[in-house]
């Protein structure tokens, strides 16, 4: 009987464990689609307001100094406060952080600077900054050991026109919390961390990793050997490229 006669076809071994391993990962492309549903769905559930407001340590932000605050560009820099200032949360008043220092351990208060501004948001401008208010920014370009590379940020040029400002960190609403939206939340996170999944879903939602140096990174063959090398004479180095 010929095989073209019968009325199906019959699946090879290899094609069956293809169409297995198929089927598998859409069920954990489903899956992480149905994750990141849940994770929507609780962000955007209303927050109740607490009957008796609690206190859950210290927040540090910006504020306008006193003298600019009554000079007659208070609402400009008032305006562009908004879109640049930051929040530091800490347990302590003092918001020092344990640090070490020539073999003792010692506590260092935590730095905290105005937002800055890289690249891409900047060319992007999600924050809304006016031109009148870019020309309050000064560009500055730094290389990157880690990422070897040179990277631009913009920084705010006069930053002494902002203070910091403790106050306690009062909590006064809560997320509203649905007992099986977290069941069933809690149960996918378990299921992916005890079989080891998330490197598979990522894999098969994002690609294949790759570092950002080896894409933005000038190619080996283009690299200047005997440039910027002022401890070793011209002849030296031509000497040991030779070698």
């Amino acid at each position: 009987m010929d095989e073209h006669t019968w009325p199906c076809r019959i699946k090879s071994v290899r094609r069956k464990k293809r169409l297995v391993k198929t089927d598998r990962d859409k069920q954990l492309i489903q899956l992480d689609k149905r994750r990141n549903e849940l994770w929507e769905q609780r962000k955007k559930s209303p927050p109740i307001a607490l009957e008796q407001p609690y206190q859950r340590g210290w927040k540090r932000f910006f504020v306008l100094r006193e003298d600019v605050k009554c000079g007659p560009h208070a609402e400009f820099y008032e305006a562009l406060l908004a879109k640049i200032n930051t929040t530091h949360y800490h347990h302590d008043k003092s918001f020092k952080h344990k640090k070490r220092r020539k073999w003792r351990y010692g506590h260092v208060v935590k730095k905290q600077i105005l937002h800055e501004f890289d690249l891409y948001h900047w060319n992007n401008n999600k924050a809304g900054l006016s031109e009148q208010e870019k020309e309050c920014f000064t560009r500055v370009e730094t290389y990157s050991i880690k990422t070897k590379r040179l990277e631009v940020k913009y920084v705010i040029t006069e930053p002494w026109r902002y203070v910091l400002k403790i106050q306690p960190h009062m909590v006064t609403h809560k997320k509203q919390v649905s007992s099986e939206l977290e069941q069933e939340l809690a149960w996918i996170d378990n299921y992916i961390s005890q079989h080891y999944l998330s490197p598979r879903i990522h894999l098969l939602t994002h690609g294949k990793n790759y570092r950002s140096r080896d894409r933005f990174a000038e190619q080996s063959k283009y690299i200047n050997k005997i440039k910027n090398i002022p401890r070793y004479s011209q002849k030296e180095v031509y000497l040991a490229l030779e070698l």
